[in-house]
């Protein structure tokens, strides 16, 4: 994060503006929105800023800046500079780092202790996108996109919300109870009726919601209930809305050590996270003990997220999770997530079936457990499937020696993707013949996805798009 996101209250409080431009009047602007009391230094001042002056929105000090009007004037909350002449703006800089007066120099991030970012308002609702003063033309641009999916009604909602919070807050004393009625609210009908002015039925639906957690308060044993979420093969652009709605509304989250961080970042910052991620013989905790920690934190009331790479049934143990959970009575839910054979594959620029080359696939875990049925390399070898083996890096030997023993030529195509969908992939492409060396020659780790099938051949005639799914040779 390069910069705190802060909402500070300018209400009355001195602003300076160095400049009388088009730009400084932009900037002007903002801070009489914000209720700033504005001065602005300039030796003149152009038609904009005029206007703000002849509204008497403004004081003008005509002068070209001088350091020493920052010891004569109200110090002030904020300084923007924002002239044409890099003396003065390198002076403002200075003066105001000397006296601990934050400033914004404009397009120059590097003279800034604070930025303006886009701002969309849905007032009381304030959203600001900011780019680190990288782009603010990107910034505009997902203001325009938040400006389309952000209804004018949320400024309606937000007021109403305001005006009802002190009577939900005496009838609710707990913060995790006002917390239960809020998210139950605001992911109800609720929404729609209050930004379309339909007050009766909107007020309705708050009193049964109301009365429904004030009823779930008084029962003897409170119910969490526990979400299993697939998070995708690493791109969190490839979670799922659902994923995401539920990740927001939990009071805490379990993650597996393939989850992007990324991802973990989109949980609500007052969200515990508990890590009990599970590598090659370093499992930090237990598959029994995760299964009781779902079921010992539902049972305590809490919204419980089970965070997994890629899908939770595929090869994520989900179903035994799923089990504890139905003989204890937890209510959960299974949100099903992109998994790594499908993702990776895309982005590598390959498909796992075609017509021509293969018309099933078969994911297999490469990683044998103790008590797990041994593959049947002979079913394999003969049955045309592309075939994806999942944590089977460290077993490449014994999966290349098991399908060449069994007749499967050793040049047909084989594909190790490492750290799939991530900007880090890396796609390496091979034989099966050669699958165990190539791994050891270009000393691939896991997380990798093998992938062996002669549908990989059809990358050659998708080259020139592979740009579009993201993938990299």
């Amino acid at each position: 994060m390069d910069y705190l996101p802060i909402f500070l209250n300018l209400k009355q409080q001195p602003c300076l503006i160095i400049g009388g431009g088009v730009v400084a009047a932009r900037k002007a602007d903002l801070l009489i929105k914000a209720g700033g009391t504005v001065t602005v230094i300039a030796p003149e001042l152009k038609q904009e800023m005029q206007s703000h002056l002849q509204a008497e929105k403004i004081e003008w000090i005509k002068a070209t800046f001088s350091p020493e009007m920052l010891d004569t004037l109200p110090r002030p909350k904020v300084v923007i500079a924002a002239t044409d002449e890099e003396t003065v703006n390198q002076a403002a800089y200075q003066a105001c780092q000397a006296r601990h007066i934050p400033i914004n120099v404009a397009d120059q991030t590097e003279l800034c202790d604070f930025i303006l970012p886009a701002i969309i308002e849905r007032d009381p609702i304030t959203i600001a996108v900011s780019t680190g003063g990288r782009s603010p033309i990107l910034a505009r641009i997902i203001k325009a996109r938040l400006e389309t999916l952000i209804p004018a009604g949320f400024g309606r909602l937000a007021d109403w919300l305001g005006r009802v919070r002190p009577k939900i807050k005496s009838k609710i004393p707990s913060p995790e109870g006002r917390k239960a009625f809020w998210e139950r609210l605001l992911n109800g009908s609720f929404v729609q009726k209050a930004m379309q002015n339909q007050t009766e039925a909107a007020e309705q639906l708050l009193e049964q919601t109301l009365q429904a957690t004030l009823d779930s308060q008084t029962a003897d044993n409170p119910q969490g209930e526990v979400y299993l979420i697939g998070a995708g093969p690493g791109d969190p652009d490839l979670m799922t809305f659902k994923a995401l709605q539920l990740l927001q509304q939990a009071d805490v989250v379990l993650y597996d050590r393939l989850v992007n961080p990324a991802i973990l970042d989109m949980a609500r910052r007052e969200a515990e996270r508990i890590y009990v991620g599970k590598k090659s013989k370093q499992h930090a905790i237990p598959q029994p003990n995760i299964n009781q920690m779902l079921v010992d934190l539902a049972k305590q009331g809490k919204k419980v997220a089970r965070l997994k790479g890629g899908d939770p049934y595929i090869f994520g143990r989900g179903a035994e999770e799923a089990e504890e959970l139905v003989k204890h009575n937890i209510p959960f839910e299974v949100v099903p997530g992109i998994t790594a054979a499908a993702g990776c594959s895309a982005y590598a620029g390959f498909p796992l079936t075609h017509r021509e080359f293969s018309q099933s696939v078969t994911l297999i875990t490469g990683h044998q457990q103790a008590g797990a049925a041994e593959i049947d390399y002979g079913r394999l070898a003969h049955s045309g499937d592309t075939m994806v083996f999942y944590m089977g890096i460290k077993n490449a030997p014994k999966i290349q020696q098991g399908l060449l023993s069994h007749g499967l030529s050793p040049d047909t195509p084989a594909a190790i993707i490492e750290k799939g969908t991530t900007p880090e992939q890396r796609n390496t492409y091979t034989t099966l013949g050669q699958l165990s060396k190539t791994i050891e020659q270009q000393q691939i780790q896991p997380p990798a996805l093998m992938i062996i099938g002669e549908v990989i051949q059809v990358k050659e005639r998708l080259v020139s798009q592979e740009t579009l799914v993201g993938g990299k040779a």
